[in-house]
């Protein structure tokens, strides 16, 4: 009998699954629908634990649905901060783009493994999810097997109640509930982590840092930005002069600092004013830096 070289219905799904997420979460008018949040709860909480213990468990005889299930959520919470807790001691950092495309490589590389080691098996003792025999099992069950009238209308209206709770609860975990208003102000080092920042100069000498912004406060907001160094406003990049972000957005870019006069201990501020009061920092960070002839002799 000929092998069958048929992929996997549950591995394929998970593929899929993948590559759709990816798609809403990087295409700019997709982005911003329901969908991609839809999405983007399995492939943190579900998908990169199916397919690790796929790999791991490929015969039908090693755990049986229901512990694949919950293994899968657990082995997903653990896998996911491991990704990136790794990508922190890179030059790409915990960002969107990069913790995306770490997850959706090891999820469809274990799901290569797992192919290749169910294809190492007998046919009869490979793993597989029997959508198609289900679906069969559940038509048969409705439109086939003899039942009263009232027993099938009972029937359809228990399917229905499943599918309507079961949207329900969807939409319950996908719609924004509106939260605190609030917004986000940090500063990163060159590197892009909260370390290793320039806080020795020179006179003339320029420094980079890292400053981020991110909007949670439900509207568009018209940001404006301040540097100063012993209360004294330093020149500022045209990039920060205005910052208009929509809601949940993130702006984030190197700001270099050129230091315009001496001095030991000095106080360099970074004030975030936002367009509904204009005299008092809706936000400020600082750093401690020293400037020298001599601040980087050894």
């Amino acid at each position: 009998m000929a092998e069958s070289r048929k992929f996997p219905s549950d591995l394929f799904l998970v593929i899929g699954l993948v590559v759709l997420t990816d798609i809403f979460v990087l295409v700019p008018p997709l982005s911003e629908s329901f969908i991609r949040t839809a999405l983007g709860l399995p492939i943190v909480l579900f998908l990169p634990g199916y397919a690790l213990i796929a790999a791991l468990f490929p015969s039908k005889e090693d755990l049986d649905g229901i512990e694949r299930a919950a293994l899968s959520f657990g082995l997903s919470i653990a896998v996911v901060p491991l990704i990136g807790l790794g990508l922190n001691y890179t030059s790409w950092g915990i960002r969107l783009i990069p913790v995306l495309v770490s997850i959706s490589a090891f999820t469809l590389a274990m799901c290569g493994v797992a192919y290749y080691r169910r294809r190492q098996l007998p046919e009869d003792k490979r793993f597989e999810v029997p959508f198609k025999a289900s679906a069969l099992a559940l038509k048969a069950e409705i439109l086939e097997k003899p039942e009263t009238k009232v027993d099938k209308i009972l029937t359809v209206i228990l399917i229905f109640s499943i599918l309507i709770s079961v949207g329900t609860l969807i939409y319950v975990i996908v719609t924004p509930k509106e939260g605190e208003h609030f917004t986000e102000f940090y500063i990163l080092g060159p590197e892009g982590m909260a370390d290793n920042y320039p806080t020795i100069y020179t006179p003339g000498d320029s420094g980079t840092v890292i400053v981020g912004v991110v909007n949670h406060e439900y509207r568009t907001v018209n940001y404006t930005m301040d540097i100063r160094l012993e209360n004294v406003s330093q020149p500022l990049p045209e990039n920060l002069k205005q910052i208009r972000l929509g809601h949940n957005m993130t702006w984030e870019e190197p700001v270099t600092i050129t230091p315009t006069f001496e001095g030991t201990d000095m106080k360099l501020e970074f004030l975030l004013y936002n367009d509904t009061g204009k005299s008092m920092p809706y936000r400020d960070l600082h750093l401690w830096i020293n400037v020298s002839e001599t601040a980087k002799e050894v």
